[in-house]
Order: C-alpha cells, then structure tokens, then sequence
C-alpha cells in the first residue's frame, strides 16, 4: 500500500505515516520498504495474498 492509501484507511495524515514507518524501521534496522514487506511476512504480520493484492491493485491496467 502506498503512504495515501494507509493514511486513508487509516484516517490520520500521511506524514504521520511516514513517521510511524521511518520509526518502525529504525527500531527494527530495516533501512527499505521491501525489507520491512519481508519482515512482515516472515513474522505473520501480514498474509502473502494481501500483499499480492496490493501489488496488483498498483499495477496500471491493460
């Protein structure tokens, strides 16, 4: 998901998410986005198919 999308969802501001992420990754010594997806599979945070759904709902259309 993208900042927006999670703000959105969310109802806070996407700076805040922003925030939160850049914590979380400090805490955690995850220093990219896709490192942080992998932590979150890998300790059953998140299900591989949510995040096959979001990947697609990101991709442009044919």
């Amino acid at each position: 998901m993208t900042n927006k999308q999670i703000a959105d969802k969310l109802f806070i501001s996407t700076h805040t998410v922003i925030t939160h992420r850049r914590n979380i990754s400090a805490k955690l010594g995850i220093h990219s986005p896709a490192g942080l997806t992998i932590y979150a599979i890998v300790n059953k945070l998140v299900e591989l198919d949510d995040i096959k759904d979001s990947v697609e709902e990101q991709l442009p259309g044919d």
